[in-house]
């Protein structure tokens, strides 16, 4: 189901969207629509080919596939909260499948992009504590 070719990679998400059948358009901008309205200020990109959202880094992402969409947690360890939540769905690592007539719940979606987010700046927070730590004659 993928509309990307090597050839033309795709550069935005509405770009990556064109050319897929109109359920699962509808479905991933659903979730496009839940994820922007969680994290506004995220910036959508494409990376590895997929739409992306990022905020302090990678953040979630989501793509389509012949039998199945799919919606990239991007992290283990958030994956790995959510198990009970996530039972009624076929996941990897840190990948959640799902169908256009099977969407994943709103509040599921939402839960797991705040957690991607607190995640997120808490990774950078550290890193910035350690940049700040690690300056001789910096107090």
């Amino acid at each position: 189901m993928k509309n990307t070719s090597p050839s033309m990679p795709v550069r935005t998400i509405d770009e990556y969207l064109t050319g897929l059948p109109e359920n699962v358009i509808i479905a991933l901008e659903d979730l496009r629509t839940l994820i922007k309205s969680v994290i506004p200020e995220a910036q959508e990109t494409i990376s590895y080919q997929i739409p992306t959202f990022k905020y302090f880094g990678s953040l979630v992402g989501f793509a389509a596939f012949k039998s199945h969409c799919s919606f990239f947690v991007m992290s283990t360890a958030v994956t790995k909260a959510f198990q009970e939540e996530l039972k009624p769905y076929k996941t990897a690592t840190t990948t959640i499948h799902f169908t256009p007539e099977k969407p994943l719940p709103e509040s599921l979606v939402t839960a797991i992009v705040k957690a991607r987010i607190t995640e997120n700046e808490n990774q950078i927070s550290k890193k910035r504590k350690q940049q700040t730590e690690s300056r001789p004659g910096q107090s």
